[in-house]
């Protein structure tokens, strides 16, 4: 059974109620409602609802067991979220105004349903939902949105939609059937491996998503494979996989799409906890105990996802090293790589929804995370221990000398040839006695000789000191990459030949200018050199790597910084930018090296293009100094002492100034600050107001719902009394008149300007004049009065007056019918006469 998690807020009353209408009762599916809804008031949700479906709609109930075709709504001040194929409630552990309840509940349903569960987020403010949706998405579970245009308030669909998570985008209306066309079409694998017959179309999809993202998938497993491609086929209504192919060649964004459907991300912090405790209790000590004096723990966490596993191992390196060694610093370093660029912006940034409580003790929380709004922060500390990379461990070199490797439930994905192939690599990458860890579904197979199990039933290894790994070819057929990389071809200078038929002069001077004039090079806007003249090997080298001609890799040590400068310098004036006296090291030692840059504007082929000269710096050698001299040093030292005082002159300035811009700097720091704490006072405001808007929008919907329930009551009921042939009068406790039928008003001088004014102000056709005081009379006693009265145009009437009792049991008035019985009187007194003519005859 499939699970629909059905989030709303401002607005989402309407949807909520298309979305029902249009849904079957008989889907083999469960709903789960969760809205926005004021905690200090009983939620109408449900019974709103049950008129949109007629599916069972209820509310729910701690531990109800879920069942298929029914719906079930949160109740008002509380969380709900599904355990064990129960409904869970429990009380929010947010003030109010910055509950997330749709968050809660999504997350709860990817980790107990995974790519069973169905996520749906309707008209709302804010954002809630969006996290929760990502988390439905990262498991293989369904992401659907209302299209923003049609909904109310398109905040929270919109916000949705920006992730990149959402499978479906359509009109509310559209949702019920699109999600069950959804759910009919994909199914699980019932084999090992697909039909024979989509053995081809898979391998076309597999060669088009190596064609546009490098990544090779022909090693995972086929099913693993063939249940991607039908989930991505069944949002789109493709009918086969060879269609599916067709659509992909002509749609790169589905490509991607497809590319991050196959990135497996389900990850959490402190996953299977019995590995974490017995890795902090007693795997980790004797690995700490045989490092080097000055040594770091080097760890790989292979397939880190959003990062959870790598936090959690950083934060039992830094428990345990603390334990073992309270007087050092904790030193360690931590790589973690994944396929999913998405995944790894996430781990960087190290935020998560407040929902890691369940995960991560309260101590650890409190010691390694800094708490915001509607998330947890890891400290800086724990984050620049870890190095996030985007790494394909298919196809990308390892990282070597580890002290421990995780690869957790990334294997299970693989085939067996892979599997058998990445082990070993596993095993090269760690140190003597280095720890492996793999997920609770994963074993080292047949490598036993590789790696020994420390504890029964946890996948925690040790690597095993063989021998059978080694040699220059094992890299070659463990890392398969390496054994198809082509040797890189020195790339040759380029040379400038003397083309025939040029005459002797031309020769001579292309030799003079190659040989005795200074090595030039003319570079391009890119600082590219596009010519060179003469023999720059002295002060130019080509980078290691692939070639490249920019003369910022190409210079020696010594010439970068000063030519960077040079260069931006020469890009704004014509004059020639002249730098003397470089220190280069060369092959041969150190040169004194003259370099003359000069920005050239003509002829008009060089144009925008830099000419950079070379000259070795003459050696000057030493003479006697003459009188002359002298002076010249004199006249030089006392201009180097002019330099001196103007020199500290304006270091005395520029201090002054400094000391001016610190002041400002933390005038503006501490206004920067209080206008930040105010910023957050009013955001914080903010998402109380907006929150209090959604659940007053909430319940005004439901009482204009009840408004106009009441309002068909009232029409229904003024009908019912119309139509009947008695005249009924309804006063409140002083007689005063509170309602009337049009019979009455032909008895009664009566009119809508009447209702409020007292009986006895009104006139009436009745010979009547006690009718005030029965009226009161049985207002006070209960006792209901009944007479028949006759009015001035001869007609007869039953007038029976009694008590107006309300709903809750309080006499509020009374209740005056007037039945006309004039036919009735007129035959008695025709039947009276008929009696008495025998008698006077006898």
């Amino acid at each position: 059974m499939r699970i629909v998690g059905i989030g709303a807020s401002a607005g989402g009353l309407a949807a909520l109620e298309v979305f029902l209408r249009h849904t079957p009762t008989d889907t083999g599916l469960a709903f789960i409602v969760v809205q926005h809804l004021d905690p200090t008031q009983k939620a109408l949700l449900p019974e709103l609802l049950q008129r949109a479906t007629a599916m069972p709609v209820q509310e729910a109930l701690q531990g109800t067991e879920i069942l298929p075709n029914c719906v079930y709504v949160i109740p008002s001040n509380a969380e709900l979220t599904v355990e064990n194929d129960r409904l869970k409630l429990d009380q929010p552990r947010e003030p109010r105004g910055m509950r997330l309840p749709i968050n809660v509940l999504f997350s709860s349903l990817a980790s107990a349903r995974n790519e069973r569960a169905i996520a749906v987020v309707l008209s709302g403010m804010g954002s809630d939902g969006t996290l929760g949706l990502q988390a439905i998405h990262a498991v293989g579970g369904l992401a659907v949105v209302q299209d923003p245009s049609s909904a109310e308030f398109d905040a929270m669909p919109r916000n949705a939609i920006a992730t990149g998570c959402a499978d479906i985008i359509a009109p509310v209306s559209e949702l019920p059937g699109r999600i069950l066309a959804y759910n009919e079409r994909v199914t699980e694998p019932k084999q090992a491996g697909p039909p024979a017959k989509l053995v081809e179309p898979i391998k076309a999809i597999i060669s088009i998503l190596q064609q546009h993202t490098r990544h090779d998938f022909s090693l995972y497993k086929p099913s693993t494979l063939l249940r991607r491609i039908e989930r991505r086929m069944a949002i789109h209504s493709v009918a086969t996989v060879p269609d599916y192919a067709r659509y992909l060649e002509n749609n790169d964004q589905e490509v991607q799409l497809l590319f991050r459907e196959m990135l497996i991300g389900v990850t959490s912090f402190f996953r299977d906890a019995d590995t974490w405790d017995y890795l902090c209790d007693y795997a980790l000590e004797p690995l700490i105990g045989q490092l080097e004096p000055g040594e770091n723990l080097r760890a790989w966490v292979v397939g880190c996802s959003t990062g959870e596993e790598a936090y959690s191992l950083a934060m039992i390196f830094t428990e345990t090293l603390e334990r073992l060694h309270p007087e050092r610093q904790a030193n360690f370093q931590i790589f973690a790589s994944d396929l999913s660029l998405d995944a790894i912006t996430v781990a960087r940034a190290g935020r998560y929804p407040t929902m890691i409580e369940s995960q991560v003790s309260e101590q650890r929380l409190t010691r390694f995370f800094t708490k915001g709004d509607h998330h947890y922060r890891i400290s800086q500390a724990i984050r620049d221990k870890i190095l996030f990379a985007q790494h394909d461990v298919i196809l990308d070199p390892p990282f070597t000398k580890l002290d421990l490797l995780a690869c957790r439930n990334l294997l299970i994905y693989f085939d067996p040839m892979l599997q058998r192939r990445l082990l070993p690599l596993f095993h090269y990458s760690l140190r003597n006695n280095g720890l492996l860890v793999l997920g609770s579904s994963e074993t080292v197979g047949r490598l036993n000789h590789l790696f020994k199990p420390l504890k029964q039933g946890l996948r925690l290894y040790e690597r095993l000191p063989q021998d059978a790994i080694n040699g220059p070819s094992f890299l070659l057929k463990s890392f398969p990459p390496l054994s198809n990389l082509t040797r890189e071809q020195p790339m040759p200078a380029p040379i400038y030949p003397i083309r025939d038929g040029e005459n002797l002069q031309n020769a001579a001077d292309h030799l003079l200018l190659q040989r005795y004039s200074p090595a030039a090079v003319v570079l391009n806007q890119d600082a590219d050199i596009v010519y060179i003249s003469g023999r720059t090997g002295k002060y130019l080298e080509p980078a290691a790597g692939k070639a490249n001609w920019n003369i910022h890799a190409m210079a020696r040590e010594g010439l970068r910084t000063p030519l960077y400068t040079a260069l931006k310098q020469a890009a704004t004036q014509r004059d020639p930018i002249e730098l003397n006296n470089l220190a280069v090291e060369t092959g041969a030692g150190v040169q004194q090296v003259d370099v003359t840059v000069q920005s050239l504007n003509e002829p008009l082929a060089l144009k925008g293009m830099t000419m950079v000269v070379f000259r070795d710096h003459p050696v000057v050698t030493r003479r006697k100094r003459s009188k002359r001299d002298v002076e010249m040093v004199t006249d030089q030292s006392d201009e180097i002492l002019r330099y001196q005082q103007a020199i500290e002159q304006l270091s005395e300035e520029a201090r002054l100034s400094s000391e001016e811009l610190q002041a400002s700097n933390e005038e503006l720091q501490s206004t920067n600050e209080e206008l930040q704490s105010a910023n957050e006072e009013l955001t914080s405001s903010k998402e109380e107001m907006q929150s209090m808007n959604e659940e007053l929008q909430t319940i005004n919907t439901e009482l204009q719902t009840k408004l106009d329930d009441l309002a068909l009551a009232q029409s229904d009921m003024q009908n019912v009394l119309n139509s009947t042939e008695i005249a009924i009068l309804f006063m409140d406790q002083h007689l005063n008149v509170r309602r009337y039928t049009a019979r009455a008003a032909n008895i009664i001088s009566l009119r809508e300007s009447d209702v409020g004014r007292p009986l006895s102000e009104l006139t009436t056709k009745l010979e009547y004049p006690d009718l005030e005081d029965d009226a009161r009379q049985t207002l006070d006693t209960l006792i209901v009065s009944e007479k028949q009265i006759k009015t001035n145009e001869d007609r007869w009437f039953s007038i029976r007056i009694m008590p107006y009792r309300r709903l809750d049991n309080v006499i509020d008035g009374v209740v005056v019918t007037m039945v006309d019985i004039t036919d009735a009187k007129a035959l008695e007194s025709s039947l009276r006469q008929d009696s008495a003519l025998p008698a006077q005859s006898e």
